[in-house]
């Protein structure tokens, strides 16, 4: 009786194992204005790449931050992300340069209209929905881990 507890236990463990997600990210907790939200945060290489892809959904007030290693007009696309996003582009301080609104699924380009140094993607509408365009600041970017 006891093997069939530990072999049931085990097979328990490995299925569970399977069925939690395969990738994970560090977070951070960020303000804007007086609104908390809860980044993921991607600063590696593999981990901006994957960014949300494979999503189905993501809770209200939680998003992605990219980490980029130098300053420059970067772009993301929603190849394999089933989720509608908004992206907001950042400077070294935190500001918000340009807002855009990305379709799920699609490889059209969505850029920083100026240098940028982190990426936060939200749910669509997210940033509008709350006020929040160009000049806006991220509180909390400080503690962003260095982008490797």
């Amino acid at each position: 009786m006891r093997i069939r507890f530990a072999t049931l236990g085990l097979m328990s463990s490995i299925l569970l194992g399977l069925a939690a997600p395969a990738y994970a990210f560090g977070s951070l907790e960020l303000t804007l204005g007086m609104y908390r939200v809860q980044a993921e945060v991607a600063s590696t290489d593999p981990d901006r790449q994957r960014g949300l892809m494979f999503r189905k959904d993501m809770p209200e007030s939680h998003g992605m931050l990219f980490v980029f290693p130098v300053r420059a007009q970067h772009c993301m696309w929603m190849k394999n992300t089933l989720l509608p996003l908004s992206v907001a582009f950042l400077d070294e301080e935190g500001r918000i340069i340009n807002i855009e609104d990305m379709a799920p699924q699609t490889e059209t380009n969505h850029c920083a209209s100026q240098p940028a140094r982190y990426a936060l993607e939200m749910n669509r509408g997210w940033f509008k929905q709350r006020g929040f365009g160009a000049g806006a600041k991220l509180g909390g970017i400080e503690r962003a881990p260095a982008p490797q």
